[in-house]
């Protein structure tokens, strides 16, 4: 591994697009792929589709619970599947959402960041509901390690509005949304043109309504989940990240997933071509 995440995200989406495929293993699609739901089952199921990913995308996002319910096996499962998908070139964000503060938080950083680490991945989802602040541990062991960090931000979710949108009171950020600054702190660990610490902000929600708007996101790198099964269709792209969208990681998990075992790699090749139409129009 060699170069900054931001460097190296950055080269995925100009080698494989901007793609981001999702390994959620949920008991029914286990069902409907002939596997257990069982430890085993979401070790096969992951390793399937990292398989089928692998120089077809750029990307993979396991889903860190559908591990997490199977316990120690579950994890020793996630291991082969963040090992398989790095090993074959593929650049891993652990969809863990962890937070914390201080040496709590420091040492999920260590758990997923730290190379070598069991549960190496090259990005981690985090929150911070304890403020930006709180994050500085694994932030820097990200920054000083090549990897990235992926704050929750504006989230696709319905329940989440009043919480992100509400305008904070004190403080430097006194004045802004929630949402939006998170998004000014970020950005003070950025540099461009690309940084390593990046948000998560859905396609489903409109940024005027956070208080944000793309040029506040012009360095940062956005994991944006609502595509496909949420109903948003990637021709929404410029419409929602506007000049942020050359940032955007495309998570897209279901609507390839439900393809099944025969279909996946079909539906992966389809999506990326029409994610670089989108790009090249």
């Amino acid at each position: 591994m060699s170069g900054s995440f931001g460097e190296r995200l950055s080269a995925a989406f100009e080698r494989a697009g901007h793609l981001c495929v999702g390994i959620d293993p949920h008991p029914y699609l286990l069902e409907r792929w002939g596997l257990s739901d069982s430890a085993a089952g979401v070790r096969d199921f992951g390793l399937r589709v990292v398989d089928a990913a692998s120089a077809r995308a750029g990307i993979v996002k396991p889903q860190v619970a559908f591990y997490e319910r199977h316990g120690s096996a579950g994890f020793a499962a996630l291991e082969d599947v963040l090992a398989a998908a790095r090993s074959a070139g593929l650049l891993v964000i652990a969809d863990a959402k962890r937070g914390d503060l201080g040496t709590s938080v420091e040492a999920y950083g260590q758990a997923w960041l730290t190379p070598g680490s069991p549960l190496e991945a090259d990005a981690l989802t985090v929150s911070a509901f304890q403020g930006v602040g709180s994050l500085e541990a694994p932030a820097a062991l990200a920054i000083a390690g090549g990897k990235g960090l992926f704050v929750l931000t504006a989230t696709s979710n319905p329940e989440s509005v009043g919480i992100q949108t509400a305008v904070i009171a004190r403080g430097e950020q006194a004045g802004r949304s929630v949402s939006a600054s998170i998004v000014a702190e970020v950005n003070s660990w950025n540099r461009k043109p690309l940084g390593d610490i990046g948000v998560v902000i859905g396609a489903t929600v409109a940024l005027g309504d956070y208080g944000l708007s793309d040029s506040d996101l012009a360095a940062t790198p956005i994991l944006a989940p609502g595509f496909g099964h949420q109903g948003v269709g990637f021709d929404a792209l410029h419409t929602v990240y506007g000049s942020a969208a050359h940032n955007v990681v495309v998570s897209s998990s279901r609507a390839i997933l439900d393809a099944g075992p025969d279909g996946i790699t079909d539906v992966i090749r389809a999506q990326t071509r029409q994610l670089a139409e989108v790009f090249s129009a």
